[in-house]
């Protein structure tokens, strides 16, 4: 996950689809994921590249700072009191982050257009969201929407747009909000694309990956050239473990609709297979070909993150800067440098930065990794600082069930070192339920082997480096498994193996490879 992440470009300036979830997030993966979930927006259509052969003023806007206030206030509640009922807690707190909007029933809806959805006639005047941020978007909806409200592209429009708006500010929160517009709309005109794409993208966000392919599939039947629902087809089949297949669909999609969003999944599938060199040849062209900020901070991101997990944090720093130069507050980039600057010593620096991501944006994956600097510095309160920072994952976790999202795999790897061990282990075995991914293999392997469960965990630590994918901290779970079970000499080799390929992967992680192989030194 994605985790992982599930990865997120600022994408209102594209008004495109927004991205399944990352892969987890957590302390040691790679920010934000794969790099290959970039916005969907409205390319005409053309030949390959060559690289793969009821409206009504509702708290749509919201202050990312207040939810982050909202999230910590909760998180300093449910220590207090450990009696709440968890669904208690996910109403409460769904309530204090978007003012009763979802969880007391007074859903209104409102939302923004994509700029690559095409209105429907008579409706959405060309121009009339061309970039508006999230607030003008939304409120130019809820103006259109209230004087034409059997506009059924405005209405899928505005589910979109409710689903961007809840991955861009890591509030899941609207995602109910989401489904009501895009029922509205097919309500209106059963079978549109539009919709349908929409739906893909919001059983993609809530981890219906199996719904999000079909809905994708669905839109395609009635337009081929869809770039949301061909971008959606490529994230349901990654998600699913679906690689072989993934690959194809990224391949049709480059054919179909050539574009930044298709290049980054593109290249974040050959990633998955292994090929590494061609992943950064694909993101490279792509940032040659972007022209917007966003666009040029969203690939940049992608190729800092690739960068960073290949070990070399200078060149990743360099890619951060250049994402941050487009657009100085780009979430992504922004974690990505912390981790970068944190792996190449400058620790202060890491924090700072991520103090600042988390204020902003109270995610598993950036929490987790400032709680492990805090852990790591061990200054005067850090470790009260690392602990807050935990429980706020436990808060992201309740609203996200509000919202309708599953986060197995967030809520397995910060559970699993940092939280309940049975917990972990529960979602992990959920999640590995639903889909067979290497990020599912290895949060499985992780959480059986904290559960004293090695022997069971080995089959899941290789699985989920059998694809080719070279992740760091996927090499250090096995390396640390294959020690526990006596494989020796496997285990040195893993775990050199992960020091090597990235040896800032996690600094809490980093660490304990470093003295297990020490440990394993000292017993030959």
């Amino acid at each position: 996950m994605a985790p992982h992440p599930h990865d997120s470009a600022r994408e209102s300036d594209r008004g495109g689809t927004p991205p399944a979830p990352a892969p987890p997030s957590g302390h040691r993966r790679a920010p934000h994921g794969p790099p290959g979930h970039a916005p969907c927006d409205g390319h005409p259509p053309g030949g390959g590249t060559g690289l793969g052969a009821e409206a009504d003023g509702g708290q749509a806007d919201g202050d990312p700072a207040g939810r982050a206030a909202a999230l910590r206030r909760f998180a300093a509640a449910a220590r207090r009191g450990r009696g709440l009922r968890r669904a208690s807690c996910a109403v409460l707190l769904a309530v204090a982050l978007t003012g009763g909007a979802v969880a007391a029933g007074g859903v209104r809806d409102a939302a923004r257009s994509g700029t690559g959805a095409a209105p429907a006639a008579g409706a959405l005047a060309p121009g009339l969201l061309a970039g508006a941020g999230p607030v003008a978007g939304i409120r130019s909806l809820e103006a259109h929407l209230r004087a034409q409200p059997r506009d059924f592209g405005g209405w899928a429009a505005l589910g979109l747009a409710l689903v961007e708006q809840a991955r861009t500010q890591g509030d899941p929160s609207p995602y109910p909000r989401a489904e009501r517009a895009l029922a509205r709309s097919l309500a209106l005109e059963p079978g549109n694309e539009q919709a349908l794409a929409g739906r893909a993208a919001l059983a993609a966000a809530r981890h219906d990956f199996s719904a999000a392919l079909a809905h994708a599939d669905r839109a395609l039947e009635q337009n081929p050239y869809s770039e949301r629902a061909l971008c959606s087809r490529i994230d349901a089949l990654v998600e699913l473990g679906r690689y072989d297949e993934a690959a194809a669909a990224a391949a049709t999609a480059d054919r179909r609709r050539p574009g930044i969003p298709v290049f980054t999944r593109y290249a974040y599938v050959r990633e998955l297979r292994g090929e590494a060199g061609t992943a950064r040849k694909v993101l490279e062209r792509a940032l040659d070909s972007a022209s917007s900020p966003a666009d040029v901070a969203y690939v940049a991101t992608a190729l800092g993150r690739l960068a960073w997990s290949r070990g070399d944090h200078a060149t990743a720093l360099r890619h951060y800067a250049r994402a941050l130069a487009a657009d100085e507050d780009h979430l992504p980039a922004l974690e990505g440098r912390a981790r970068a600057l944190a792996a190449s010593g400058d620790r202060p620096g890491a924090v700072e930065t991520l103090e600042r991501v988390v204020v902003r944006a109270p995610l598993p994956g950036p929490l987790v990794a400032l709680g492990e600097l805090y852990e790591e510095r061990g200054a005067d309160g850090d470790r009260a600082r690392a602990r807050e920072q935990y429980a706020l994952v436990d808060a992201w976790t309740a609203l996200a069930r509000a919202g309708g999202v599953e986060p197995g795999l967030d809520t397995a790897l910060a559970a699993a070192d940092h939280g309940d061990a049975g917990e972990a282990l529960r979602a992990a075995r959920a999640e590995w339920d639903r889909r067979h991914t290497v990020h599912t293999a290895d949060a499985l392997a992780w959480a059986l082997h904290v559960n004293g469960r090695d022997r069971e965990a080995l089959a899941y630590a290789r699985r989920a480096t059998a694809t080719g994918y070279r992740d760091a901290a996927f090499l250090y779970h096995r390396g640390v498994i294959e020690k526990a079970t006596g494989h020796d000499r496997a285990a040195r080799s893993s775990l050199t193996e992960a020091l090597e390929l990235n040896p800032g992967f996690s600094p809490l992680g980093a660490r304990a490879a470093r003295a297990a192989l020490k440990d394993l030194e000292g017993a030959r």
